[in-house]
């Protein structure tokens, strides 16, 4: 899979950019500011209908624009398709392939495929669960599109489950209110659907992504502790053994569903008191380990750097080992690595069909991966 074209109008600083690539590296080589990691930013919005830097759309549309177009167009086994997606701060997206319009914008997803790294990641592992979360849920949809509607699903069910439980507990004077309860026995159910299906996905790709970030973590950091990941649910115990890990058993999300709704019961008293829902994915977290010890909280920086490289390297060979290659884009990447990791990442990114990446100044990048250069500048890119 590569990218043969990028065109952007009114995306974040940019009124309009063009770029003809190939496979193959290309490097966009600027100051920092000119807008090198915008023009990656708008691919990965292609691949995830998201932002790696930012949570809501607003931001993407430039400033006193009322929206914002990316199109791409994709060559992926010889068959070309052209994505096109109308970004619009207040209002629905809309989106295109070919020039056909599409029911949904998540409709897309699947066409283009990729994997980012930037400095942003070093939150995988310094920072709250939620981003983690976030990393293990993008990563669930590159590999199965219709996630993307489970997740939605979820969040929808949540959010509205979340709204009961407060006006339940407002309303509860001493007496339950039989008709709060009997409204949220549905919303039970629901959520127990959706976040089976949701835990279930995430706990098979936790069982898959462990062994390759292991294995990407030791070729970057040789003389560091071991690293491994792990899924810890808000189910605790009552998840059956081997679930999640490598070489265990698949994940059954009937069997997940009767635990999530289980735990729900028993947390029921609990949740009104809150207001809030205790039991299901949003409570989870994927852990990252060091040798015994959690790496938040204890690792060093470069074992933090090392640990957020493997994620990502451990998620391209998992795709790529299933569906063919992703595009990887590096955005300003190498200048934060030592010479021990940059060497592995070049080596990962010279045997890649296309790789994108952004540097300030030339040097950053290594030899191997000169490939296409373009130059950012003056809100220009122009090939070198």
């Amino acid at each position: 899979m590569y990218l043969r074209h990028l065109q952007v109008t009114d995306f974040r600083s940019w009124p309009q950019a063009d770029l003809a690539l190939e496979p193959g590296p290309a490097v966009l080589v600027g100051q920092n500011g000119r807008g090198k990691t915008n023009l990656l930013e708008a691919i990965g919005y292609v691949a995830t209908l998201g932002s790696h830097r930012v949570a809501t759309d607003a931001p993407l549309i430039r400033h006193g624009c009322e929206r914002a177009l990316v199109r791409v167009a994709v060559v992926n086994d010889d068959r070309e398709l052209t994505v096109e997606l109308e970004i619009t701060a207040g209002r629905a997206n809309r989106a295109r392939v070919n020039r056909g319009a599409v029911g949904k914008p998540r409709d897309v997803l699947g066409i283009l495929r990729t994997v980012l790294f930037s400095p942003e990641d070093l939150a995988l592992v310094r920072g709250d669960p939620s981003e983690r979360r976030r990393f293990m849920d993008e990563l669930l949809v590159l590999r199965a599109p219709r996630y993307a509607g489970v997740r939605a699903d979820y969040e929808k069910v949540l959010k509205q489950r979340n709204a009961l439980l407060k006006t339940a507990g407002k309303r509860r004077t001493g007496r339950e209110d039989p008709y709060a309860l009997s409204t949220l026995d549905v919303w039970d159910d629901h959520l127990s659907v959706a976040g089976a299906q949701l835990l279930a996905a995430r706990l098979n790709l936790i069982a898959d992504l462990g062994p390759h970030t292991a294995e990407a973590y030791l070729g970057v950091a040789p003389d560091s502790r071991p690293a491994k990941i792990a899924y810890r649910s808000s189910l605790g115990e009552a998840l059956p053994p081997g679930y999640g890990e490598a070489g265990g058993e698949r994940a059954d999300p009937e069997v997940l569903r009767e635990l999530l709704l289980k735990a729900l019961a028993d947390v029921r008293r609990n949740e009104l008191e809150r207001g809030i829902s205790l039991v299901g994915p949003h409570r989870d977290e994927l852990e990252l380990i060091l040798g015994e010890t959690p790496a938040k909280g204890y690792a060093s920086h470069g074992e933090s750097w090392s640990f957020a490289l493997a994620l990502r390297l451990g998620s391209y060979e998992l795709l790529r080992g299933e569906a063919g290659e992703p595009v990887l884009l590096l955005d300003d990447v190498f200048a934060e690595l030592d010479r021990k990791r940059r060497a592995r990442l070049a080596e990962v990114a010279a045997g890649a069909e296309q790789v994108l990446i952004t540097a300030a100044v030339d040097e950053d990048v290594p030899s191997e991966l000169a490939g296409t250069r373009f130059v950012v500048a003056n809100g220009e890119v122009t090939r070198a």
